[in-house]
């Protein structure tokens, strides 16, 4: 698996932010607390990180990742009470137009915290079996 050890530690901060706050806040209160933890591991953190979106070789927009981790990890937070399709099929297409090898769904909106991995890989098999 991709980046499993770097994954485990996001995923382990998300942990601590969880079960810091709770649920009922809004995204962006997740997001700041997750680049605290993160920074405070250690590691290279970017939020509202700007990436390029590419289709046949040419640059056609823009995304703003909610947080990117070591320039490999897509972080998409949601505080919503539950994960739909159309938010995994938001960070399977950040991670097809942009190349980053993994991406994780977190969603902090109820109190037992919801993630999903992601690895660019396989993502048509995802993709099937949604």
């Amino acid at each position: 698996m991709q980046h499993e050890e770097l994954t485990k530690t996001i995923i382990g901060a998300c942990f601590e932010v969880s079960n810091e706050l709770g649920s009922g806040f809004l995204e962006a209160v997740y997001e700041k607390a997750l680049i605290i933890v993160l920074k405070n591991k250690g590691l290279k953190v970017f939020s509202q990180a700007p990436l390029k979106i590419h289709f046949r070789g040419q640059i056609i927009g823009d995304y703003f990742a909610d947080i990117l981790v070591e320039d490999s990890i897509i972080v998409e937070l949601k505080a919503v009470t539950t994960l739909a399709k159309e938010h995994k099929a938001q960070i399977i297409n950040y991670l097809k137009a942009t190349g980053k090898p993994v991406g994780l769904l977190v969603n902090f909106g109820n109190p037992k915290l919801e993630y999903r991995r992601f690895d660019n890989r396989n993502l048509n098999e995802v993709i099937k079996e949604q």
